[in-house]
This record gives C-alpha cells, structure tokens and sequence, in this order.
C-alpha cells in the first residue's frame, strides 16, 4: 500500500531542512587581503587631520576607511600606496565616493599641516591626512602594531623612516577588517572593498 501525502509530507520536510541547513552555513565573503575581523588592533582615535579638523572613525560610518601609515618624503611604498588608492575609488565608479583614505604621518617633525594638504591634493582631494603629535602617533601606532623608527641622523634634515607598508580597512560601521598587504594590487582590492559596501 503507498502513502502519496505521507511522501509529499517527508520531501516538504526535506526541503525545509535543506533550504535551513544552506541559510546556517551561508557563504563568508573571501578577500584577497587578510581578514583580521574581530580583531583588537586599531582602536578609535582623535587626531587633527591636515585641515586642523580633530577626525574619529565614528566621523566616517557609512564609509570604508582604509588606513595607511606614512610620510611625504617616503621614496617608493607611500605614493605607491596612494596612486593605488586613486584608482581603487576609479574602479569602485559610483561607490569610490564611500572610501575614505587616511594618511597618518609616522613622520610628524617635518610633515606639516600644509605640507600634508598639498600631497593628498597631487592624489586626491578628498584624501585625508591624520597629522598626530608624537605622543599620539605612540599610541596608534601602538594599537595598530605599526613598525617606525628614523633612519640616519635624526638632527639633520636629511633622515628617512622605515615603517610598516601595510594598510587597514575598516568596514562601513567602523569596525576592522582586512589587513592589506603592500603590492596586493588595485583590482583585488577594490574587489575587497565592494564586498564591504554591499
């Protein structure tokens, strides 16, 4: 003897189990760079931007923010980094106007407000500059587990920095990320942050 309800009732059932079991295990984005969610590093701030501006990371929500830790005289991997970040907001198209870039000086003696101003302006405008006093860049460097020391006669004029040359991503609500190692490249990137925006 079959049982028609009785089949229809157990495959409904099936079906129902099936359409739960795929909506518990629902696919975790895959970046390119280092998915360093939930991590303790980089905690708030407030630091003068190079317009005198005092900037936190609530200042951006809405925004992916990617952080970048450099100087202006840096003869390779800091404007390296930024033209990269100019054509990661191009490919982004509309999207590019909710990045956010930030420059945070590891070299504040010489890198000036106005200073700051014009290198973000030979990249973007809408690029911001973080200009922390040494105390503050201490502390962000700190909790960001960024690397910097002065190279060379630190009394003359002429000294270079070594320092980290990754970059941090913050998502839409403030919260890190993606730790972006330097030379990932703009396409990957940019795949990266249209993830966090969606």
């Amino acid at each position: 003897m079959t049982y028609p309800h009785a089949s229809r009732r157990h495959l409904m059932v099936l079906g129902l189990g099936t359409a739960l079991l795929a909506a518990c295990s629902e696919k975790k984005p895959v970046f390119s760079s280092i998915d360093v969610s939930g991590s303790e590093m980089g905690q708030d701030f407030a630091i003068k931007d190079h317009n005198g501006q005092i900037r936190r990371l609530a200042d951006f929500k809405g925004k992916v923010v990617v952080m970048f830790f450099g100087y202006t005289q840096c003869p390779d991997v800091c404007p390296t980094t930024m033209t990269e970040l100019v054509e990661v907001k191009r490919l982004l198209g509309k999207d590019g106007e909710r990045l956010q870039p930030l420059f945070v000086t590891v070299d504040p003696q010489r890198d000036t407000p106005e200073l700051l101003k014009a290198y973000m302006a030979n990249f973007d405008p809408a690029f911001l500059a973080l200009c922390p006093t040494p105390a503050e860049l201490a502390d962000v460097a700190a909790s960001f587990k960024v690397y910097y020391k002065k190279v060379g006669d630190a009394g003359s004029a002429t000294y270079t920095m070594d320092h980290s040359a990754g970059s941090y991503v913050f998502d839409p609500q403030g919260r890190v990320r993606l730790f972006v190692r330097y030379g990932l490249g703009a396409q990957p990137l940019a795949a990266d942050i249209a993830q966090l925006l969606r």
